[in-house]
């Protein structure tokens, strides 16, 4: 079995050598063959320069550069469809979410699931780090929207922590069609439309101060999306 671990990057100079760090010594040990893929989102600080140091010594590292800000959403779709792994994961640079749950989330591959979701909302998962007041409770009225709205049956859409099968990563990211913070409702509806066998898993979360999420402006822009999901899909 091959892992393709995907990071999308933007501006992560001051955090993204720990992450590689971290990650590159949790696959070591997993045993297994891997990959991992940074998609750099038009970066203006050292971001770069500083994968390119690790790629000079792991060859099993990799970097694809988007030349501009396009969004989340877009590099982790660049960096999936460009993984060759048999299982492929995207975890948020922040690392909010320990690299060391991919353990517990290939068991469930071996079950059957092509998509296993990692979620903060679902019994056994730990929140070790909070995030502010507001930011928790829009989190939540964001999910019930969702649930209203596009999806179903998900309780946590946004965890930045999500395993596919190289099937359901190819069919989902080639379908996907938004390139910012809601694509992970985008491609979980899509997942759904499609029959794949999703779970979610619950995981260890700390939240990150740096949040490259605007509480409102985004928010509001997230909101009218979702609206857009069922509409770019409606031949689906």
């Amino acid at each position: 079995m091959k892992i393709s671990v995907i990071i999308p990057a933007y501006n992560e100079g001051k955090r993204i050598r720990d992450t590689l760090i971290k990650t590159q010594s949790c696959l070591d040990t997993l045993g297994k063959d891997y990959e991992l893929i940074i998609v750099d989102d038009g970066s203006k600080d050292n971001t770069i320069s500083v994968v390119a140091e690790f790629i000079e010594k792991n060859s099993r590292i990799k970097l694809f550069k988007n030349g501009t800000n396009r969004g989340k959403g877009y590099s982790v779709k660049k960096g999936m469809l460009n993984g060759t792994g048999d299982i492929l994961l995207f975890s948020d640079a922040d690392m909010s979410t320990p690299m060391e749950t991919i353990s517990n989330m290939i068991e469930y591959v071996n079950k059957g699931f092509d998509v296993v979701i990692g979620s903060r909302r679902v019994e056994g998962s730990r929140i070790e780090i909070h995030q502010n007041f507001i930011r928790e409770n829009m989190g939540r009225i964001f999910n019930l929207l969702v649930r209203l709205i596009v999806v179903d049956g998900v309780k946590d859409t946004q965890c930045g922590f999500k395993l596919f099968t190289s099937a359901a990563a190819r069919k989902i990211f080639e379908l996907q069609r938004l390139e910012n913070f809601v694509f992970d409702v985008e491609i979980l509806y899509l997942a759904k439309k499609l029959g794949f066998k999703m779970v979610e898993v619950p995981v260890k979360w700390y939240n990150s101060a740096d949040s490259k999420v605007h509480p409102v402006k985004d928010s509001v822009s997230m909101f009218f999306d979702l609206f857009k999901i069922r509409k770019v899909h409606r031949n689906f």
